[in-house]
């Protein structure tokens, strides 16, 4: 399973890098004209059109929402932070991919954009090191005291969930036990409910309030 999850995630990596490269971030367009056009691109470079969760835009304040928030519908501006969280699905294999981005030059914006990948990857190598003794809540723990190191806020109740082969959720559930979250008290390396490896996709939500900016990263945090 793990490779067939590794593919689609480099898929979804490649979809992302196009949209750099075609300069689809810029002012005056909404969320919604970014998310139809991520859309067609997708359609254009892979054939695909099944998505496991809703497509997520995000710029200014609405970057502080986590996913299952359904904010109004913004304009970029020529000063904006956005981020884009994708769950494309290849060949029946489910990716789950998020970014954040700049337009400007803002100075907090682009730090937030360096450290939401830098502690990003800082948590998976914590999560490498002690994948077999971790719990859900306890990874959730240090994510939340993670992004205080990096002098923000941890912005959901949760810090990733189960991927799998889709639809993953309807096998095996949207219970508290398959997100890191802050109530789940079983080990990350657990098998699941069918006896299989679980294999987990790891989000990174660091968000200043006042400010009123947000950044998002998540990808494959490691195979147990």
């Amino acid at each position: 399973m793990i490779q067939e999850l590794v593919k689609a995630e480099e898929k979804a990596a490649q979809l992302f890098l196009e949209i750099e490269k075609r300069g689809y971030f810029e002012p005056g367009i909404t969320e919604k004209d970014l998310n139809d056009r991520v859309f067609d691109l997708a359609d254009e470079m892979f054939g695909i059109r099944k998505y496991w969760h809703k497509r997520i835009v995000r710029a200014g304040k609405n970057t502080l929402l986590p996913y299952r928030e359904n904010p109004e519908n913004l304009t970029l501006r020529d000063d904006e932070i956005i981020f884009l969280d994708f769950g494309p699905v290849f060949d029946e294999w489910e990716a789950d991919f998020g970014r954040t981005y700049v337009i400007g030059n803002d100075p907090d914006k682009l730090r937030l954009k360096q450290d939401v990948e830098d502690a990003w990857y800082e948590g998976q190598k914590y999560f490498v090191k002690h994948q077999h003794e971790l719990t859900g809540a306890s990874f959730y723990k240090f994510t939340q005291e993670l992004a205080l190191k990096y002098k923000w806020e941890f912005g959901n109740l949760h810090c990733g969930h189960l991927v799998g082969n889709f639809p993953h959720e309807r096998i095996l559930g949207d219970e508290i036990n398959n997100y890191f979250h802050r109530d789940n008290d079983i080990k990350v390396s657990d098998v699941d409910i069918l006896g299989q490896p679980r294999y987990w996709i790891y989000e990174m939500h660091l968000v200043n309030r006042e400010k009123e900016i947000g950044g998002f990263f998540e990808q494959l945090v490691s195979p147990v």
